[in-house]
């Protein structure tokens, strides 16, 4: 019989007897609520899951949120007033002597208000537990990454019809976004990032109003989200022929991103596939310019606690779902980037998004 995801959790939470997931309101949300209790939608601030050591489930949540509640697993309990909520607070922690939090998302307010409606329990940190679980996805949250993964590919496909002399970064940001909405995504990721010219060597740079020209390179990172799932890729184009060094950074760029995928499998170190990627990018004329890791976890959060990365000690599995996204930047003259979401496998790996890695000039 499949194990639940609370079930799940509680197997990786050494010596706790219960796991506290909580949503005090923005900005701190825990996407593990979602997780847990497999809520579609719903905005669940103020609401509660507690996992007990058997597996069980509560959901405490608002009437606001009650029948949205019912939409997802566990058991729905609903509270009209304070003390209702802490009455099912201290109901569910009972007996408890060692209790986890999510240390990523909580707040120390709220750890200290569970102490003292339902005390005389051990704070520990649940965080390690929870991201081991969230981290080795099920085939539903696969499907919906697939999902993802193919409304982002799609726009990947259209960008160079969308890239044109004279249009701007935010312009262009913002006709990739509409076109997710359009094709089913419901909601991005993270903040798209056009980044053109000189700009493309800025790896986290935000659209500004600076507009395309002849020669530029246009870098694209962009993500959807689709039942909470979440992709990550990067396509970087250019609008006519850019310089020479553009053209070959390019290809090493290339090789280095299948280098790292050739070592995305089960049971490899998450280190493997940073440190193949590396190599090809160090032992060309562009040493040094990989400045930043090969690749990170996705989830429900684009960032989820697998580091590919070359000091990373972590173990690739089944499951895991990964960025594969070797840069190289060179300041004042531009950035390549190329990046795909890959589902790591027993014997290899799937990548989930789709478009032309070949150079593409308009």
């Amino acid at each position: 019989m499949t194990k639940t995801r609370a079930e799940r959790l509680m197997e990786n939470a050494e010596g706790m007897d219960a796991i506290v997931v909580m949503n005090d309101g923005e900005p701190f949300l825990d996407s593990t609520f979602w997780y847990l209790t497999e809520q579609p939608g719903g905005c669940f601030e103020s609401s509660f899951a507690v996992v007990r050591r058997d597996g069980s489930l509560d959901v405490i949540v608002s009437p606001l949120e009650e029948e949205s509640a019912k939409d997802g697993v566990g058991n729905v309990c609903v509270f009209h007033t304070r003390e209702e909520r802490e009455g099912f607070l201290k109901e569910s922690l009972k007996g408890c002597s060692k209790v986890g939090f999510n240390t990523h998302s909580s707040t120390y307010a709220m750890v200290e208000y569970v102490k003292k409606i339902a005390g005389g329990f051990e704070v520990v940190d649940a965080g390690n537990a929870i991201d081991a679980t969230v981290s080795v996805k099920d085939q539903k949250e696969i499907e919906a990454t697939k999902k993802a993964c193919m409304i982002s590919s799609q726009v990947a496909k259209e960008l160079p019809d969308y890239i044109a002399e004279g249009r701007s970064e935010k312009e262009i940001a913002a006709r990739m976004d509409n076109r997710m909405r359009e094709l089913g995504g419901t909601g991005n990721a993270f903040d798209t990032i056009a980044a053109f010219g000189p700009y493309s060597a800025q790896p986290h740079h935000m659209p500004c109003d600076y507009r395309l020209k002849k020669g530029d390179t246009a870098l694209f990172d962009f993500g959807t989200k689709y039942d909470r799932y979440c992709s990550d890729m990067t396509r970087t184009i250019f609008l006519g022929k850019p310089a020479d060094i553009l053209e070959r950074a390019y290809e090493v760029v290339r090789e280095a991103q299948l280098a790292g995928i050739a070592e995305y499998h089960a049971g490899a170190s998450a280190s493997a596939a940073d440190l193949a990627a590396r190599k090809i990018i160090d032992d060309s004329e562009f040493k040094g310019k990989f400045i930043h890791s090969f690749g990170h976890g996705i989830g429900m959060d684009v960032h989820q606690a697998i580091s590919v990365s070359p000091k990373s000690e972590q173990i690739l599995k089944a499951g895991n779902i990964v960025s594969a996204e070797p840069g190289i930047y060179i300041p004042g003259i531009g950035g390549i980037r190329i990046e795909d979401t890959v589902l790591v496998t027993e014997n290899g790996c799937e990548i989930l998004t789709d478009f032309d890695h070949s150079l593409t000039i308009v």
